[in-house]
């Protein structure tokens, strides 16, 4: 075979940016989980891919790629001599090789997301070696390697089916046998959200795995020649438009639906059009790309919903409203929008009856089939045999202290209060205790000195005011503080409510566990030359927004004030050194 520059390089390109997922994919994963279990979602990556590269080497790739219609025949490990046959015109056997495996691996660490913060790090790697070496590479036979679906005209251009909703369906089966994490459902069965530690992170990941997917579905030509280049250039905007499309849609939806929009969910929305669009990124047209980007901006949140407060199925990252939902809707659509000029005929919009749609529909729930049991029976084997799911005891530590031997992924960084308020709440739902009957949790961050006086008069009166704010207000009171002369302050990271029980806050559309616990900072500074009802003034003028947890001002007679390293009493002991 003579090999095409060209077309080599547009596949290796491509592998290159399908790894790379791999990060987004943590990112998002991590971001969207709590800081303790952080370094355990990386190593569930890490090891996706490294796990399930020699595997589908080994194994995956030949049953793939064999000849037959149902299951591949295994001629042997990959390799050229083996199966010279299956490279595209122009692409070297292992460049071709190295594009399907980074295929394969992006399936296998869907799961990772939604069985989150509460599984066996070493039942995980059970489950990723089931789906890289058997699962995901027989339904992407009929697909892809000449099967049966193949033959009937099904089209699943990237893998809308045969990567996204196969990961779906997955997470969807791993996160039910599972079961929720510790205080996610109240006794009467209401959601509550568990927030994510970094919004930041998993904005990164979103739009690493946005940029990615400009190589996953493009260089899903497999080619960069001839018509292929206005082929890779118009799938390159089907799937940008799909995806900016589908953002839009969930951030208007959710700004409707829940008063505010809504953050992490607008992230999901991105890749739900990504999702979405994979089958027929080159199948359809711009306008077509939009209204599917609409469709799927919608589906997501309604799909994440339902998940997680119908069927009280816990997916910490949206996985299954993603993939799953938007995979299979992504790949029906292909039957209503195509234009023919990827398909073997033209869809229901285009004349071209319900044929296509049929075929579409067909394809999607026998994969649905395959994978949903086959992964039913791996999660109930593995949980029958070395378990499936942590202690109670070690759920609450965290997955990176039980597991990896981490006291934190963040070290230096650690935000006690914090952590220390959702362990006393995941241990009170563990115990079967409301989470509303919790106390607050003070720890002090930094400590100065304290006074503005000007003169030195030990019969002067003091006076300790202590201040509860929002965290984000806080500069805005140090500077008002400073202003009149109020220089020396402690400042505390706390954790508490006020008599009103704390004001409802929600995460994608669900209360927050522990809602009545809210972060606040404390600050407290004794006044002696400064008149309290002017700090006190200022304080309220600082702080105020007119909304319910603005704050409250504490104020208290100071005795005395005794310096340790002098024995000053008095005055003379607020004095700087």
């Amino acid at each position: 075979m003579e090999f095409s520059a060209v077309n080599t390089i547009w596949v290796l390109l491509g592998a290159a940016l399908v790894f790379f997922m791999q990060a987004g994919f943590a990112m998002v994963e991590t971001g969207f989980t709590r800081a303790k279990n952080a370094g355990n979602i990386i190593m569930k990556n890490v090891m996706d891919f490294s796990l399930g590269t020699p595997l589908f080497w080994l194994v995956g790739f030949g049953l793939m790629f064999g000849s037959g219609k149902f299951i591949g025949s295994y001629a042997g490990i990959a390799s050229p001599e083996n199966y010279a046959a299956v490279s595209p015109e122009g692409v070297p056997f292992w460049a071709y090789l190295i594009f399907q495996t980074v295929f394969c691996a992006t399936a296998a660490t869907i799961v990772s997301g939604a069985m989150a913060e509460r599984t066996k790090f070493s039942s995980y790697l059970i489950y990723s070696a089931v789906i890289s070496a058997v699962v995901y590479p027989i339904e992407a036979h009929w697909i892809w390697g000449g099967g049966w679906l193949s033959d009937l005209g099904f089209h699943d251009f990237a893998g809308s089916t045969a990567v996204h909703m196969t990961g779906g369906i997955a997470a969807l089966i791993g996160a039910k046998v599972l079961g929720a994490r510790i205080g996610k459902y109240s006794k009467k069965g209401e959601a509550r959200a568990i927030p994510g530690h970094s919004l930041t992170l998993g904005a990164l990941g979103c739009f690493i795995l946005w940029f990615c997917w400009f190589g996953f579905n493009g260089a899903s030509t497999v080619s960069m020649s001839g018509s292929a280049i206005e082929s890779a250039s118009k799938i390159f905007v089907t799937t940008n438009i799909a995806a900016a499309v589908a953002t839009v849609t969930t951030m208007v939806f959710t700004w409707i639906r829940y008063g505010k929009p809504d953050v992490s969910m607008t992230l999901n929305g991105s890749l739900a059009g990504l999702v979405a669009i994979t089958a027929g990124c080159d199948t359809v047209s711009p306008v077509s790309a939009a209204i599917i980007g609409i469709i799927a901006g919608i589906a997501v949140v309604v799909g994440i919903e339902i998940v997680d407060q119908k069927f009280k199925i816990d997916d910490p990252v949206g996985a299954v409203g993603v993939h799953c939902v938007n995979g299979f809707l992504g790949t029906v659509l292909v039957g209503i929008f195509s234009d023919g000029s990827g398909t073997d005929v033209k869809s229901l919009i285009y004349g071209g009856g319900f044929k296509l749609l049929g075929i579409q529909l067909l394809g999607a729930g026998a994969v649905i089939v395959w994978t949903g049991v086959l992964m039913l029976i791996t999660f109930t084997l593995i949980k029958k045999t070395v378990g499936l799911r942590v202690s109670a005891e070690e759920e609450i530590l965290g997955l990176d202290a039980t597991e990896h031997g981490l006291e934190s992924s963040y070290a230096d960084f650690a935000s006690a209060p914090v952590s220390d308020t959702m362990a006393r709440a995941e241990e009170k739902a563990a115990a079967g205790t409301e989470l509303s009957h919790q106390v607050p949790v003070h720890k002090a961050v930094t400590v100065t000195a304290v006074e503005n006086a000007v003169t030195n008069n030990s019969m002067d009166k003091y006076t300790k005011l202590s201040i509860l704010c929002r965290p984000n207000r806080l500069q805005t009171l140090q500077d008002a503080l400073n202003a009149i002369n109020v220089k020396g302050i402690t400042v505390s990271n706390v954790m508490g409510y006020g008599v009103q029980k704390g004001h409802e806050e929600y995460y994608r559309g669900v209360k927050k566990v522990a809602t009545t616990l809210l972060p606040k900072v404390k600050v407290e500074v004794v006044v002696s030359k400064v008149p309290v009802e002017t700090v006190i003034e200022v304080a309220k003028k600082a702080l105020y927004t007119g909304n319910i947890g603005d704050g409250k001002i504490f104020v208290y007679d100071v005795e005395d004030v005794v310096k340790v390293r002098t024995g000053e009493r008095g005055y003379d002991a607020l004095q700087d050194e």
